[in-house]
């Protein structure tokens, strides 16, 4: 059997002679080039025999990469560092992924080859309607129909020994459920909240002085006596619910909270002028802070649960393969 690190030397040499290693902190350069054709190469991890190349990683992370160019617009070093990061578990990931379908091939699983064409056929249904089409979509790609068939065929054995050493060993009893609930309760508190009604007079500019004028003349139909919700029926635009809504102060814009929380039950506001609209507001009832009961929270706090021990027990599982396997990161 060969050395594991004449194995890792004799990997990273026959790949060097085609590649250059690049850095992971040149990892933003690299995410302009469109297709997999162009990759820039090298190795980035080794998994018992199996290479995970830099272009394997690149494109792994890219589908993340437009949202990161949105959410840190303007703040080049935050996105760099934030690609850094997540190229860095991109890299994390696939190297679990080759532990496990290692683990898949050593401990004696089998998947017969009727199975995996029949995953080929839904595959090829469900997302591209024909073969034709999907020869089309690989050629555009530059990938093969045997790396194509390969994909699913591991994405099926990851996806089942996920299932199998986490998903099924996870049971939430009650008393945890309770235990979490007491320990957070916190997070299931509500502030103090009002029952809403609205009119909304949208403007036509910033400077709009007839639909203020407007405003006040419903105001004073109100004041007069006139139903607020008949008024409500037949001024208001928008889409606030006629029969009114529970708010939070943190859920209204600041105008219409600095306003409303200040109301009594029954109490009708003055015109509320903001640069789009303008508001007459109806408190209809009022809610004191609270606790949300465990009735209403234990389904979420269930999901919570279940989270946290599938990370717990993917994590330990991950860690035995490790162990028993041969693994080389490369800077």
């Amino acid at each position: 059997m060969l050395d594991p690190m004449a194995l890792v030397a004799r990997l990273r040499a026959r790949v060097m002679k085609l590649f250059r290693l690049i850095p992971i902190l040149a990892v933003a350069f690299f995410f302009a080039t469109p297709s997999r054709a162009d990759f820039a190469d090298g190795i980035q991890a080794v998994v018992n025999d199996t290479v995970v190349t830099y272009g394997q990683v690149r494109e792994f992370t890219e589908p993340a990469v437009e949202a990161l160019r949105e959410q840190y617009a303007g703040q080049q070093n935050a996105f760099d560092q934030k690609l850094t990061e997540t190229f860095k578990d991109s890299l994390d990931q696939l190297v679990e992924r080759q532990l496990i379908l290692h683990s898949f091939d050593t401990e004696g699983y089998h998947l017969p080859e009727s199975v995996v064409d029949g995953l080929v056929q839904d595959r090829i249904r469900d997302r591209f309607g024909d073969r034709v089409t999907l020869m089309k979509t690989l050629q555009a790609q530059g990938e093969t129909f045997e790396e194509f068939r390969k994909e699913i065929r591991d994405q099926y054995i990851v996806s089942a020994l996920r299932n199998k050493n986490v998903s099924q060993e996870i049971i939430i009893s009650p008393y945890k459920v309770e235990n979490y609930y007491q320990t957070h309760q916190g997070d299931f508190k509500i502030e103090d909240e009002i029952k809403l009604r609205m009119i909304v007079l949208n403007k036509t500019s910033a400077d709009d002085t007839n639909t203020v004028n407007l405003a006040r003349e419903i105001q004073t139909k109100i004041k007069g006596g006139a139903a607020f919700a008949d008024m409500e029926t037949v001024y208001t635009q928008g889409s606030q619910q006629k029969e009114g809504d529970w708010y939070e102060r943190t859920v209204l814009r600041k105008e219409l909270a600095d306003v409303a929380f200040n109301l009594k039950v029954g109490e009708v506001s003055d015109v509320i002028e903001t640069p789009e609209s303008c508001y007459l507001v109806l408190v209809e009832q009022t809610r004191p802070s609270r606790i949300k009961p465990l009735g209403e929270v234990r389904d979420d706090i269930e999901k919570t649960l279940r989270t946290q021990d599938q990370a717990r027990i993917e994590k330990q599982w991950i860690d035995r393969l490790k162990q028993k396997t041969f693994i080389r990161i490369f800077p």
